[in-house]
C-alpha cells in the first residue's frame, strides 16, 4: 500500500454506485490518472464538491503495490482546492463549451495513463486560468490552447514556410496532411486558400500575440476556427464531441 500526492484538473466525473465517483485528472507528475473517490455523492462529505471538473486541486491517492497506475483504480482519499477555476467558466456559456473542449482535448493527448505530460498539463492549467478571468474572447483561448496541444504533441502546424519543402513564405495554401502551408509546387488535392487574415491570427494565437489575436475580424476568426477544428480532427482521427457546442 503506498500514498501518492499529486496536483492536477479534474478533467470529468463519472458515478459509480450510490454514493462514489470515478474521478479523471490530469496530474503534473503522474499524467492522467482514473481514482475512485469514496462517499462524494453524500451532502455530508467533506471534499465531494472540490472534485468537479475545472477545479485545480492537490490530491493524495492511496494505490494498492508501487505504482499509482496499476490494476486497479487507486483510491483518492484527500484534496485540497489549489484554484476554483469553474466558478468562472460554469456560469458563462462560451466559456462552459470552451472549457469543456479544453478538457477533452487534454484527455485525449494523454490517452496512456500514468505517462507524465507536464507541457499539456501546464497549458491546461494556463488555459482555464486565462479564460476563467475572461481576459480574451473563449473562442480565441480555445483555438490558442487547441494549437499549442498539437505543437507540445508534436503536430505543430506551420503558417509561414511551405511545411513541405521548406519554402519561405508566406504561402497560399493549407493542407491538414500536410502539415500547414504549402507552396504552389507542393500543393495537395484537397489544399484550401485560406485568407491571409486568418492564418496571421492563427499563427499569433499560437505565438501567444494576443494583441493582434484580439483585433482580428469575427469572419477571420471562424475561419482560422474552421482551420484550427479540422487540423485537429486529422490528428486525432476523430473529432472532439464537445466542439460542435462551442459559440463562433
Amino acid at each position: 500500500m503506498t500514498l501518492f500526492r499529486d496536483d492536477g484538473i479534474v478533467l470529468r466525473t463519472q458515478k459509480l454506485g450510490e454514493a462514489d465517483r470515478i474521478i479523471t485528472i490530469l496530474t503534473r507528475a503522474h499524467g492522467r490518472v482514473r481514482a475512485v473517490a469514496r462517499g462524494v455523492r453524500r451532502t455530508k462529505s467533506k471534499f465531494g464538491a472540490r472534485l468537479e471538473p475545472f477545479s485545480h486541486v492537490d490530491v493524495q491517492f492511496f494505490a494498492r503495490g508501487s505504482e499509482l497506475v496499476g490494476r486497479g483504480l487507486p483510491l483518492c482519499t484527500q484534496s485540497e482546492t489549489i484554484a476554483p477555476y469553474g466558478g468562472g467558466i460554469v456560469t458563462d456559456y462560451a466559456r462552459y463549451t470552451a472549457g469543456t473542449a479544453m478538457l477533452e482535448t487534454a484527455e485525449r493527448f494523454t490517452d496512456h495513463e500514468g505517462e507524465p505530460a507536464v507541457q499539456q498539463y501546464l497549458l491546461l492549467v494556463g488555459g482555464l486560468r486565462t479564460l476563467s478571468r475572461g481576459e480574451h474572447a473563449p473562442h480565441l483561448i480555445l483555438d490558442a490552447f487547441l494549437l499549442r496541444s498539437l505543437a507540445v504533441n508534436g503536430y505543430a502546424p506551420s503558417f509561414d514556410d511551405c511545411a513541405r519543402c521548406g519554402l519561405p513564405g508566406p504561402n497560399r495554401f493549407f493542407s491538414v496532411g500536410a502539415g500547414g502551408v504549402i507552396c504552389g509546387d507542393c500543393r495537395v488535392p484537397g489544399s484550401v486558400v485560406p485568407s491571409a487574415e486568418a492564418v496571421g491570427l492563427l499563427s499569433a494565437l499560437l505565438t501567444g500575440d494576443w494583441a493582434t489575436a484580439d483585433a482580428c475580424e469575427p469572419r477571420h476568426v471562424r475561419e482560422g476556427s474552421g482551420l484550427v477544428s479540422a487540423y485537429l480532427h486529422w490528428h486525432l482521427e476523430r473529432g472532439l464531441r464537445s466542439l460542435r457546442y462551442v459559440e463562433k
